[in-house]
């Protein structure tokens, strides 16, 4: 078998952690990607997937040879698609992560427009409020929230959102408005686990920083969690701005403490391939970007 071949098949295995599922999705027989992965197996002389009745996973020596392989099949098609010209339409599997929220209420609907608009391309995204690694995990782009300490990820900024602090008018009406951070100190807290938001509250006002070492009456392992207990009265909760758009528009939530804010965070699309970036990256980060700049709620 074709050596590359061997590759592409390793890591849709690898990536769907299973034989079965990398069959489907390479669009191939289970017993031709078993016997695949066997000769790759035996051509390198290593084990590189453990495999149980109810599980596949790399060894150790599979994560290293994933992350080549990865590389090496992106060269590949980066090659072809130099050849082919850089007005190719975009086709093939364009693997997307953002943050939850921010995925499920911006980027989707450029993904739904991206695969009405290029019949020939499939898309799996991946919400997730952590930050990833692009190469690791095997993403072809993503949008990260906050300042980006990876110089190796290629970017483009589309927008910033800010960290604020929510309360429906009820509790507020009930307990009163703080005027400054540590009046939150008297007041029932919400924090989400997810992401970045749990632990200490920053705030800025006058060139001078403030810091308060928060106590919640609830903690939540998911953003929406924590804004869904805020609008039905319980207490405070900070959350990034696009987050709860919907709600300060109609009024179920109010912010509060407006002048305390620390500066904008900005809106990053990240991606691995620079200029020479495939088609149907090139085309997808078009679209999202066009969509974002364009978005009162992200500017």
């Amino acid at each position: 078998m074709d050596h590359l071949h061997l590759m592409q098949v390793y890591v849709a295995v690898a990536e769907e952690q299973g034989f079965a599922s990398g069959a489907r999705r390479l669009k191939m027989s289970p017993p031709s990607v078993t016997r695949a992965i066997a000769t790759l197996e035996e051509k390198l002389g290593v084990k590189l997937l453990n495999r149980t009745t109810r599980y596949v996973r790399t060894t150790e020596a599979g994560r290293r040879y994933l992350e080549d392989a990865r590389r090496i099949i992106r060269e590949v098609e980066l090659a072809n698609e130099a050849a082919i010209g850089i007005n190719a339409q975009p086709k093939g599997r364009l693997v997307i992560t953002a943050p939850v929220l921010f995925g499920q209420k911006y980027v989707m609907p450029t993904i739904v427009e991206y695969l009405s608009t290029y019949p020939d391309t499939q898309v799996e995204a991946v919400f997730l409020d952590r930050v990833v690694n692009l190469l690791e995990e095997g993403f072809d782009l993503g949008v990260r929230i906050g300042h980006l300490p990876d110089s190796s990820m290629h970017a483009k900024t589309v927008g910033t959102v800010r960290l604020i602090l929510v309360a429906s008018p009820d509790y507020l009406a009930q307990r009163g408005i703080p005027q400054t951070p540590d009046d939150l100190l008297t007041h029932t807290l919400i924090s989400s686990s997810a992401g970045n938001l749990a632990h200490d509250w920053h705030f800025e006002h006058q060139n001078k920083k403030h810091t308060v070492r928060i106590q919640p009456r609830l903690t939540t392992t998911t953003n929406q969690g924590a804004i869904n207990a805020a609008r039905i009265g319980l207490g405070i909760t900070r959350v990034i701005s696009y987050q709860v758009t919907q709600e300060l528009e109609e009024g179920s939530l109010k912010a509060v403490l407006k002048n305390y804010e620390p500066p904008s965070l900005p809106v990053h699309i990240i991606h691995r391939e620079g200029r020479m970036a495939s088609s149907k990256v090139r085309c997808f980060i078009g679209l999202l970007a066009g969509r974002l700049k364009l978005d009162k709620n992200l500017n």
